[in-house]
């Protein structure tokens, strides 16, 4: 069951997709029909999934999972995956990269491999205090509060 975003409970799943680009306003029409379309038709165990999601910054495909009713399978989980990778090929995209890393410069979003960020890093081309989008948050609360912030206060600190 498709649900808008905002109205999902902070408790909600959360899973971050990022792109190694960003997506054109063509692609991103296209991307949230079929976002809307398989949000719609998702289910665990033949139950429907309550289920929202945002893009944010035209790269990165945020999913949000209300679990207090029905809770995500492995089997749904695979679901999504598929979706997702589907996507990458459609798109000729990178979303399910773990490997890279995000940030900020300016108003424009880089995405480095983590081994370019860890140069930079040393290089002090980066710092504690470069804004980095952390993709490990759990749920909605974590991401509303703790996905965009100063590498510092990041898994990201343990390069500066």
């Amino acid at each position: 069951m498709l649900v808008e975003f905002n109205t999902l409970p902070d408790a909600s799943r959360i899973w971050i997709y990022q792109a190694n680009r960003s997506f054109t306003e063509a692609e991103l029409a296209e991307i949230r029909n079929e976002l809307n379309d398989f949000i719609t038709e998702w289910t665990a165990h033949g139950s429907q999934l309550k289920a929202g999601y945002e893009i944010k910054y035209k790269r990165f495909i945020v999913l949000a999972l209300d679990q207090s009713a029905v809770a995500a399978s492995g089997c749904s989980i695979d679901a999504s995956v598929h979706f997702i990778q589907h996507l990458e090929k459609k798109y000729n995209v990178e979303l399910l990269d773990k490997m890279n890393v995000s940030y900020k410069q300016g108003e424009h979003i880089a995405y480095k491999s983590l081994i370019d960020f860890k140069k930079m890093a040393k290089q002090k081309a980066v710092s504690k205090n470069t804004i980095v989008f952390n993709n490990l948050v759990a749920n909605k609360q974590e991401y509303q509060e703790h996905w965009e912030v100063p590498a510092g206060e990041s898994w990201h600190a343990r390069f500066m």
